[in-house]
């Protein structure tokens, strides 16, 4: 009987050797475990002894230099915690050969996105481990992660709620979840206009900006450097060496000169 190809994904250390044993803990997903099974230190028979997932003793054959654990056959469902533990002789330890797939990937599926006054409220479905939500805005050209939140990693649907700050006119947000392979999920765009008043600013005795309410803005060196960021009303300045910078704020790019 084929077995379906999903990933098996763990919340904490996936990969845990203690003594002889390997330990694996983590959410199923439907993907099975090969293990490589050296001889045993003593030169008879092999090195695994008994392989156990929650406690109970699988039935795999594992008498041999390689072999499968059958995730399937325990009825597990998509996102249940699991514990494997590969037991091994004295002297020897086993290996895990697609260890790498024990690490979380970004599965989720949006039930509904909106916004409500300054927030960002969601819902989702088909987690099947924890991993961040990163809330993006398109400011400035580019996306800037201005929130994050922690996904429960579970099927059934959950709801979430992050903090927004609006810059002035049309604000464009989306969710994004990044793996351990680097892999990115994006939600799709959520687009909404604000009445938050354009931000203004002045730059006073050449060492602070005050801008004319709070804002998100990011300063930048002649080089690209990144030298502050961050959401406040005033910008102090006095630290910087002269020379032209590049300042973001409200949904504007502009510049000032360091004297």
């Amino acid at each position: 009987m084929m077995k379906p190809f999903f990933s098996l994904l763990f919340v904490a250390l996936p990969y845990i050797v203690s003594a002889q044993n390997t330990e694996l803990r983590g959410t199923y997903q439907g993907e099975n475990l090969y293990v490589q099974n050296p001889f045993a230190a003593l030169g008879v028979g092999f090195c695994v002894y008994e392989v156990t997932v929650n406690g109970m003793t699988t039935t795999d054959e594992i008498n041999s230099n390689a072999f499968e654990v059958d995730l399937g056959v325990f009825g597990f469902y998509i996102g249940e915690q699991i514990n494997v533990s590969v037991k091994c002789k004295e002297g020897c330890t086993a290996k895990v050969l697609n260890a790498d797939v024990l690490k979380p990937r970004a599965s989720f599926e949006i039930v509904s996105m909106k916004t409500e006054r300054e927030n960002l409220v969601w819902t989702t479905r088909q987690e099947t481990g924890p991993l961040t939500f990163y809330v993006e805005q398109f400011r400035w050209n580019k996306w800037v992660t201005v929130g994050e939140i922690m996904g429960k990693g579970t099927p059934e649907q959950h709801s979430y709620t992050a903090p927004l700050r609006l810059n002035s006119g049309e604000n464009r947000f989306r969710l994004r979840q990044t793996d351990s392979r680097k892999k990115n999920k994006y939600s799709k765009e959520i687009v909404m206009t604000s009445n938050v008043p354009p931000v203004s600013y002045s730059v006073e005795g050449n060492t602070q900006i005050v801008f004319t309410q709070p804002t998100m803005y990011e300063v930048y060196d002649s080089y690209g450097r990144i030298v502050f960021k961050g959401y406040s009303d005033i910008l102090k300045i006095d630290s910087l060496e002269k020379g032209r910078y590049y300042l973001n704020f409200d949904n504007k790019l502009d510049q000032f000169t360091k004297k």
